[in-house]
């Protein structure tokens, strides 16, 4: 059996149990606080940093999907930050472990989505460092504990789309009961990240977030999935566009016609929360689609 380990656990997030445990549950405590009326959703965009800047908007977003639902699989579209061979990679069965303990691959859906598609290949090698995914699983661990997963990773490429419409028929075919959590930063804004078109600094930090992320954020809450790639490409306001057009293309075969912004902060904003001063800034927004 392939089993996945952790490559981020204890830098993205805590890499022991109590930890981990006490951390998630706390977040998802002050989410569900925080949750205006019920989002009947059937998918959500999370962000994929580490949880000491970005945890919060993803619990939000998993507190959201939560509702009394007992969902047989979730969907994890992930980004690519390293390249792969294929438009989208799925880890096709085996297990992830996690420092909550391990979490089972739904091999049977896994197996139907690549009878949809030749834009998917089953590769698990191309998860074996990728972090985009790994961060959001004990969340799902903790909101939907009795639930296998399927990750897939979709390059930010122009068929990114497709790769959502084909899981998208896979699970109205079959009838699955499923929750798609797809993941995606914003804006990457700052000298080292060779971005500045508005300068250094707070004035260039508001423009990344205010503008610039609202740019990408406006366009996914108004169901243009597949628009999103080339947005992306143009103003550089997400990492992971390939993931949001999937996991968009898979809400709205689920029925989804918006998304609702739950959340949208950045990792100045939430540095100067704490006193420090940030010479980058990078955006988090968490949306549930429904």
């Amino acid at each position: 059996m392939r089993i996945r380990e952790p490559a981020v656990a204890g830098r993205f997030y805590p890499g022991d149990r109590t930890s981990c445990v006490a951390d998630v549950d706390q977040m998802l405590a002050s989410a569900r606080e925080r949750l205006p009326e019920a989002v009947e959703g059937v998918a959500g965009l999370v962000p994929h940093a580490g949880w000491v800047f970005s945890g919060c908007v993803a619990a939000d977003v998993f507190a959201a999907l939560e509702s009394d639902r007992s969902p047989r699989s979730v969907i994890l579209f992930g980004g690519v930050h390293r390249g792969i061979g294929s438009q989208a990679a799925l880890f096709g069965d085996g297990r992830w472990e996690t420092p909550l303990g391990t979490v089972d691959i739904d091999d049977r859906l896994a197996e139907r989505i690549l009878g949809q598609t030749n834009l998917i290949a089953d590769d698990p090698f191309c998860h074996e460092n990728e972090h985009s995914i790994e961060v959001q699983v004990p969340f799902v661990q903790r909101v939907f504990p009795n639930a296998k997963i399927v990750p897939i990773m979709v390059m930010p490429g122009p068929r990114a789309f497709e790769v959502g419409e084909a899981v998208g028929r896979t699970l109205r075919a079959y009838d699955y009961d499923a929750v798609v959590v797809g993941t995606t930063d914003l804006t990457h804004y700052g000298p080292n990240y060779g971005f500045t078109p508005r300068g250094v600094g707070a004035k260039g930090h508001a423009w990344a977030k205010d503008t610039n992320d609202r740019r990408f954020v406006d366009m996914v809450c108004s169901m243009q999935g597949d628009r999103v790639v080339e947005e992306a490409a143009r103003n550089r306001n997400a990492c992971s566009a390939g993931a949001v057009a999937a996991t968009m293309a898979t809400a709205g075969a689920l029925g989804a016609t918006k998304g609702t912004l739950l959340a949208h902060t950045s990792s100045a904003e939430v540095m100067g929360e704490r006193g420090q001063d940030a010479s980058d800034s990078v955006g988090y927004a968490g949306i549930v689609f429904s």
